[in-house]
């Protein structure tokens, strides 16, 4: 009950901020351009709270219903207009105004999140390298010859810097052929060439979760370092055994040690105990019998060889950070780049090349939310910005009842010296509606299906 108020809460303090934003921009702009305005409402339903106040008596308020907002703006359409607002009502005005206006809502919500991506680039966004974690056997990955702790430095030669960049680029270029080349670098430095081949799964591989268990490795995280030796501390096991930095540790007592992880594993079950250490070391696998240190943890005693791992999780994970005025350019090229995804994933899925399942109802971006505000500040600031930018560019897109829609009527308006005829208005809402309501369908089915399957 808690996770769901809080989700609950934290959605609908984010619709509730986004559409603000959205809607003061056609306000503001509305304002700018002479138009009267109305009313200012966040929510839609009948009003919680309002104030009335400006030249133009407009009413503020907030409704029931937070799952948008509106502004109503002097429309001759609806009634006659005083004489003293004659030539301030919408539709009165000139077209490039109405543009302008209709613009600026989306406009204003690719502010916000260039605003908020600029914030955390400022703050420091912590960041994980693009790296293979483990390799499923039989998969993809292992046939493309991916290694645990590889390092994808660019995908089909476009340059990578973190797992957002990388995944975007592993997207597009697998819709398009089923193919994903990566140039991998290893811990030595190394770089080779590297094809993942999904060939027509590529498809069901663009749904929710499937990607990395598709392709067969999972990201890298700091248990999936290798039990290489890093440090070996002094008096301890490790240098009675005689292990040297490099060394490669590949089994406890026949037990079979893949990663560091494993290690630490194994040997925090032998406190005091004489253990077997087979490793590799130039070539030779060498086994060697020492016995164990020990350690007091939550009132236990754990084994304890003395060695520190060769790759650690620093070598992975850094703070993304930038100067005051870096920050802007970095914001702007993020925002950029997410938009571009955004409508390019948009156009796939008309075309079936990624999968409907992507589509995401006011269940699952509840549950983001909520995910995303216990996490902090930070994550809840970049869950805006994603959201906000989806937001601004389905707006635009020319739906009659979206922004996009009627910037097209304007659009047509223009070029044919008159405004459409009402009945085209019409059936044009009437299409708009309905296509929403398919859109709803696809997303509320997608957030059933989930809970279900999850």
């Amino acid at each position: 009950m808690g996770s769901f108020l809080f989700n609950t809460v934290s959605f609908i303090v984010a619709i509730s901020v986004l559409v603000a934003v959205h809607e003061y921009g056609h306000y503001i702009v509305g304002r700018w351009t002479g138009m009267k305005v109305l009313r200012f409402s966040i929510g839609f339903g009948k009003p919680i709270w309002s104030r009335v106040a400006g030249p133009d008596q407009t009413e503020y308020c907030v409704s029931a219903i937070p799952l948008g907002g509106y502004v109503r703006f002097l429309d001759s359409r609806e009634g006659p207009v005083d004489a003293v607002d004659e030539g301030r009502a919408f539709n009165q005005r000139p077209i490039w105004a109405r543009i302008a206006v209709l613009v600026a809502g989306p406009a204003f919500n690719f502010i916000f999140a260039i605003f908020a991506y600029w914030a955390l680039f400022v703050y420091g966004v912590p960041t994980v390298t693009a790296a293979v974690g483990e390799v499923a056997a039989g998969s993809y990955a292992e046939a493309a010859g991916l290694e645990t702790g590889d390092r994808i430095v660019a995908v089909d030669g476009e340059t990578t810097r973190d797992w957002e960049s990388t995944l975007v680029a592993m997207l597009g270029t697998m819709v398009d052929d089923g193919r994903i080349p990566l140039t991998l670098e290893d811990n030595s430095g190394r770089q080779r060439n590297a094809l993942l081949n999904v060939g027509d799964n590529a498809n069901r591989l663009t749904e929710p979760g499937m990607l990395f268990d598709g392709l067969g490795f999972q990201p890298w995280r700091s248990t999936d370092a290798a039990a290489i030796v890093g440090e070996v501390s002094d008096d301890s096991a490790a240098t009675r055994a005689g292990l040297l930095p490099g060394d490669k540790i590949t089994a406890i007592d026949g037990e079979p040690i893949g990663r560091f992880y494993d290690l630490v594993n194994v040997v925090s079950t032998r406190a005091d105990k004489q253990v077997a250490v087979e490793f590799e070391r130039g070539g030779r696998v060498l086994t060697v019998d020492t016995i164990l240190g020990s350690t007091e943890r939550d009132g236990k005693s754990h084994g304890l060889l003395g060695v520190t791992a060769a790759v650690s999780a620093s070598d992975y994970y850094y703070l993304r950070k930038y100067g005051l005025l870096e920050s802007v350019g970095q914001a702007a090229e993020r925002t950029w780049s997410t938009t571009m995804f955004t409508l390019s994933m948009l156009g796939r899925m008309l075309t079936g090349d990624v999968s409907i399942k992507n589509i995401s109802g006011p269940i699952n971006i509840a549950q983001f939310a909520g995910e995303s505000a216990e996490n902090g500040l930070d994550y809840y600031l970049g869950f805006l910005a994603i959201v906000s930018i989806s937001l601004g560019v389905l707006n635009l897109l020319p739906v009659p009842v979206l922004d996009g829609g009627q910037i097209v009527y304007q659009l047509v308006e223009l070029a044919k010296g008159s405004p459409l005829s009402e009945r085209a208005q019409v059936m044009g809402q009437q299409v708009g509606i309905f296509a929403l309501l398919i859109l709803m369908s696809f997303a509320f089915y997608n957030d059933i299906a989930r809970m279900i399957c999850c």
